[in-house]
């Protein structure tokens, strides 16, 4: 059975077992989305009419006054009847209608410890932002898992991923690190996410810092080469923030980037294994020592929760405009 869901003035249609955001995504329809795990709350949005099922949205992030209040989030929410929905900035904005894959693996490599890159052939070209994700399935579970793309916008038929081992998990341990290779078939869908840059009309050209923890490095990658083709000029700071340098990757290819963008600098960040070659602390702070003043600045966090807050904190400090500041948040899958 299935809905009309309506929401800045589309309809489209939302079987009673999918969540209000996949049929919006899938139908082009824009709703705010991070996480699409109920966890961050990005997805929140107002029921105007009709009733829905919250599924397994957790009362943290949405509570019983909220769904009293006709709150809900749109990423586990399921209608049970046609329903009218408000969402936030959803009217008009272009998104790219999310889509199911099945990826070929072309190459399974280890690049730092624990790391590993993960080249996915499409048979045909994924529209997507620089910065945005893909879901996994997970053989034999039916499990999903996000893996955000390190990829610009015109490198759409190989998606490129960076995958770090979680000791014990599902994803990792049980599959990405254990058998897969080459040639292998893989479930997907994609784009999702909010992490990306402004249209280039919007686009002015400031400087930016971008601050990426870990496997949080991959998705600034595409943001950082498609905001310096937008603008060669532009000032841009990538700060890379790793326990050692055993886990750093890359660095040739950041290397090269000044060669062609003058202005375009890479900083890795050693926390916990000091190296001399290496500064030593967090990559926040490291901002905050290289930069004087932040206004006119955007500044991008992506990585684990703890680190995205410490750089919210440290762009604040250096008068960085809210609405400059984005992030992306690697949370835990329970």
């Amino acid at each position: 059975m299935s809905f009309a869901v309506s929401v800045g003035g589309r309809s489209v249609e939302c079987a009673d077992d999918q969540s209000l955001l996949d049929a919006c995504l899938r139908a082009a329809v824009w709703m705010p989305n991070s996480c699409n795990q109920g966890t961050c709350g990005t997805c929140k949005l107002r029921v105007l009419s009709g009733e829905v099922d919250h599924g397994a949205s957790p009362l943290d992030t949405l509570t019983d006054d909220e769904r009293r209040a006709g709150l809900a989030l749109a990423c586990q929410a399921r209608p049970v009847s046609d329903v009218e929905l408000s969402s936030p900035g959803s009217t008009g904005r272009a998104t790219h209608a999310l889509q199911d894959l099945v990826a070929t693996v072309l190459e399974v490599s280890d690049i730092a410890r624990d790391t590993r890159r993960v080249l996915l052939g499409l048979p045909e070209p994924l529209a997507f932002e620089a910065g945005q994700y893909v879901e996994l399935v997970v053989p034999g579970s039916g499990a999903r898992r996000q893996y955000s793309l390190a990829n610009t916008a015109d490198e759409n038929k190989v998606l490129e991923l960076h995958v770090r081992r979680v000791p014990g998990g599902l994803a990792t341990d049980g599959w990405l690190f254990d058998g897969l290779a080459a040639g292998d078939r893989v479930a997907a869908s994609g784009p999702l996410g909010d992490f990306h840059l402004p249209p280039e009309a919007d686009d002015d050209g400031g400087p930016m810092a971008l601050v990426g923890g870990g496997t949080g490095l991959a998705p600034l990658v595409g943001i950082a080469r498609t905001a310096l083709r937008r603008h060669p000029d532009r000032v841009v700071l990538l700060y890379h923030g790793v326990r050692g340098a055993a886990d750093l990757y890359d660095l040739d290819r950041f290397a090269e980037l000044p060669e062609l963008h003058p202005n375009f600098r890479f900083v890795p960040v050693l926390s916990h294994e000091p190296d001399p070659a290496y500064r030593s602390g967090f990559p926040t702070d490291a901002f905050v020592e290289d930069v004087a003043s932040g206004r006119g600045w955007s500044g991008w966090l992506c990585g684990p929760p703890a680190m995205v807050e410490a750089g919210v904190t440290a762009f604040k400090r250096r008068r960085m405009s809210p609405r400059r500041i984005h992030r992306e948040k690697f949370t835990p899958t329970e």
